[in-house]
């Protein structure tokens, strides 16, 4: 890596000393994904995002490194972003998605010199593709009315809707709108044709009222072509109108050479399937599998399934984590996975002989493994400290070698504060862990606010991770201290831990948090308990409202985020229905005492702190009205108070400006209330 590269791309020239932490550091940092290795492992690909601020969004190019960490360089730098890098079989080129002409096309990038020239000229955008083995056929995903049998089709039915002068939609069953989009009849299905352009692409979700990759979040991680090129195994959920609220994703399987309807291959499991990959002698796929029906947070299991035979068994059973990125070994004798393990994210390969499990990326948070042939691996990882870099290890953890150092020059010119890991006996004296961050400059004499920070989900997990929204460097780099706890609920301490917040939302959490951050106000006596604001985001939202009646005099102030007031109006206007009906016991109507049991709203008149609202007008998983609410009740009842609307963001708050100004104004909330002498407020009576 050539230090001046980086340095001429550096957004401000570096002061003479390191300077704390800021929001407008993190939205600066480059971000590294995607890493794919060569065929012959020597090399490997990857995606680098960086920020433009003055347009206000992230523009990735692709990069390349050798395996050992020399021969760094940049392969694209087009004004259009690049994504998704993919090797052709004799490694002599990369295929990868770039909006290159106006539509979101394949290409393909020769590594021997040349410009990158279109793979597929087709009239839609392509959201995600993949290449068969032998490098001859392409699968893409396009957005499509199932009902059509032509791209002709497609093309001249969204021109007739543009023309129309009645925007109305008539719906008759759910998702009526998912995650940040209205549904407008269409949905994501698979094509594949050739790679030379000689055969007209064909879906092989013809009349399927489905969606393949999955929406909102599904990828080119769920479809792969079977390893002789002739069948594509690919993800979707199938389930007519119960879509709303059913978890089962199935495995299919579709010709790729004739018309045919495709195979459901997972039809005795009504949970979630998905991840599909094949062992590179092709014997055996391997997947990722939930059991339970209507759970999204159920463990996930690696199954080995013998092909084409059908002959099914569960890899690792006894192991009780929750797998993901389900990758091969070259030689097929073991799958490598990422999993959160205790406060961390690792990376761990499981033989397939034996289900023995072994971690090999130490602590922080690791994502994306890629096998190399000569038996290292290499993977990106992150921590409280550091952004993602690309690394390689050997499998048995050994022998850890940093290839990139994508922010070494934004990183020179910044100090962080250091963190450690505790713990405690939280509800019914179970352990339950968190993480304190101390404040940049730290000074052992003094005493700090406390920013506590209570994470989504609730099945998640604020470990060592270095975080592109809930970041609690910004906290530290602001002279806080901050304190996150991993209640019950939590991912990563086994799945009963996980299972126990079904419904009790707001018991052993509500519990876990409040002995935990009473434990770390007592360990470290640099913490001051008695300015302590508390802060949280979609479930963590909830768990604001529900702190605000349950606990009025413990914090100086609160922050919720994307958080539901009321449960029980919720459900009605939220869109994956499977959800509350899971954590709550099924619908209001068949059990209306789930949905009230800790519902927020029901304590709204012992309300006393101090709280700022933020929520996204495009957020459909807990809708705008939600804040709107919780605003009134707090502005009727003469707590001070603020909302903060953003009408352009979703459940989170991404384009650069506004996490900014998301930042700035809940840094400024808490400096208030928490860096004043400022007195409980006095809340007006009602009438």
């Amino acid at each position: 890596m050539t230090l001046s590269l980086f340095a001429a791309l550096a957004l401000t020239a570096a002061p003479a000393k390191p300077q704390p932490f800021t929001i407008q550091d993190q939205v600066s940092m480059r971000r590294i994904s995607n890493p794919s290795a060569s065929p012959d492992g020597k090399r490997i690909a990857f995606v680098l995002r960086s920020t433009d601020l003055e347009a206000n969004k992230g523009r990735t190019d692709l990069w390349l490194v050798n395996a050992d960490g020399t021969g760094l360089r940049q392969l694209t730098s087009s004004p259009e972003s690049e994504a998704q890098p993919v090797w052709s079989p004799d490694g002599q080129g990369l295929y990868f998605l770039t909006s290159r002409g106006g539509s979101r096309q394949v290409f393909r990038l020769p590594l021997d010199g040349g410009e990158a020239q279109a793979v597929t000229k087709l009239p839609l955008d392509v959201g995600a593709f993949a290449l068969s083995g032998d490098g001859k056929t392409l699968a893409v995903a396009m957005e499509v009315y199932p009902n059509c049998p032509t791209l002709e089709c497609n093309t001249q039915r969204q021109k007739e809707k543009t023309q129309s002068k009645s925007t109305g939609q008539v719906y008759d069953k759910l998702f009526v709108r998912h995650w940040d989009t209205w549904a407008n009849g269409k949905r994501s299905h698979l094509f594949v044709l050739p790679v030379d352009g000689s055969a007209a692409p064909r879906d092989v979700m013809a009349g399927m009222d489905a969606d393949g990759p999955s929406k909102p979040f599904g990828g080119p991680e769920e479809f792969t072509f079977t390893p002789d090129g002739k069948g594509l195994v690919f993800t979707a959920r199938d389930v007519g109108n119960s879509e709303s609220w059913s978890t089962d994703l199935d495995l299919f399987l579709a010709p790729v050479d004739k018309a045919g309807t495709p195979k459901k291959l997972t039809e005795k499991n009504r949970a979630t399937d998905t991840h599909p990959v094949f062992s590179p002698d092709g014997k055996t796929l391997a997947y990722l599998a939930m059991s339970r029906p209507g759970f999204e947070a159920d463990r996930l299991r690696v199954v080995l399934r013998s092909w084409p035979e059908g002959k099914e068994r569960v890899l690792a059973e006894p192991w009780d984590r929750s797998a993901g990125s389900l990758t091969w070994s070259p030689d097929g004798k073991s799958v490598l996975v990422t999993a959160d393990d205790i406060g961390h994210h690792r990376a761990f390969s499981i033989d397939v002989a034996s289900g023995q499990v072994t971690a090999f990326s130490g602590s922080g948070y690791a994502a994306e493994p890629q096998p190399l042939p000569d038996g290292r691996i290499a993977f990106l990882r992150d921590d409280l400290k550091s952004p993602a870099d690309l690394f390689t290890v050997r499998a048995d953890g050994s022998d850890l070698r940093q290839l990139t150092r994508v922010n070494e020059e934004a990183m020179s010119r910044l100090r962080f504060g250091d963190f450690e890991q505790f713990e405690f006996p939280g509800w019914n004296g179970e352990t339950v862990r968190g993480y304190v961050v101390k404040p940049v400059d730290f000074d052992p004499k003094k005493k700090y606010p406390v920013a506590f920070l209570i994470h989504g989900g609730p099945q998640g997990s604020f470990g060592n991770h270095f975080h592109y929204r809930w970041n609690p460097q910004t906290y530290a780099g602001r002279g806080y201290a901050a304190v996150m706890v991993d209640f019950h609920g939590s991912t990563g301490y086994g799945q009963d831990f996980t299972d126990s917040i079904r419904g009790d939302w707001g018991g052993k959490p509500l519990e876990d948090l409040h002995k935990g951050l009473e434990a770390a106000v007592k360990r470290y006596s640099f913490l001051d308990g008695d300015k302590v604001c508390a802060l949280g985001a979609s479930y963590g939202g909830y768990m604001i409202n529900w702190i605000a009646g349950q606990l009025p005099e413990r914090f100086r102030c609160l922050v919720n985020h994307d958080g539901n007031l009321d449960e029980r109006l919720a459900y009605f206007n939220t869109e994956e229905l499977w959800f509350p009906e899971w954590e709550h016991g099924g619908t209001p109507w068949e059990n209306p005492a789930g949905y009230t049991k800790h519902n927020p709203i029901d304590h709204v008149a012992k309300w006393k702190t101090p709280m700022l609202v933020i929520h996204g007008g495009q957020d459909f998983r807990v809708v705008e009205t939600q804040g709107l609410s919780t605003f009134t009740v707090l502005q009727r009842r003469g707590i001070p108070s603020k909302f903060l609307h953003f009408p352009d963001e979703n459940h989170w708050v991404v384009k650069p400006a506004n996490s900014i100004h998301w930042h700035e104004t809940v840094l400024d909330w808490l400096d208030q209330w928490t860096k004043t002498a400022a007195k409980k407020p006095v809340v007006a009576p009602t009438r």
